[in-house]
């Protein structure tokens, strides 16, 4: 897959805890029932594509994190998550922005 900086995704994260919260899906619970393992959808943009592969994502609040290009959990947002986020993505758009004329 090819992405572009700016871009709008959505990367499946696994997560373990003992109260998994109300966005998690696929929610399994340990053998005793102590814990949980579920994915929860976080809504990213990507920041940089790096030349060895990897992505660069950035969270609404600027923290960032690297996935494979081609990670299975890594997608583009659709048009409904697009709308439905939209406060989210805008809220990146405006610091990826902000970055960019910064590095200027």
């Amino acid at each position: 897959m090819h992405w572009r900086r700016g871009e709008c995704v959505v990367y499946a994260k696994q997560k373990h805890s003992a109260a998994p919260g109300r966005r998690a899906r696929e929610v399994d619970a340990a053998a005793k029932g102590e814990s949980y393992s579920y994915v929860v959808d976080k809504f990213l943009l990507v920041k940089a594509v790096r030349d060895d592969g990897q992505v660069v994502l950035m969270t609404r609040r600027g923290k960032e994190h690297s996935v494979d290009a081609d990670d299975p959990n890594l997608r583009k947002a659709s048009l409904w998550q697009l709308w439905w986020h939209r406060h989210r993505y805008s809220e990146m758009r405006r610091s990826l922005a902000a970055l960019e004329k910064a590095e200027v």
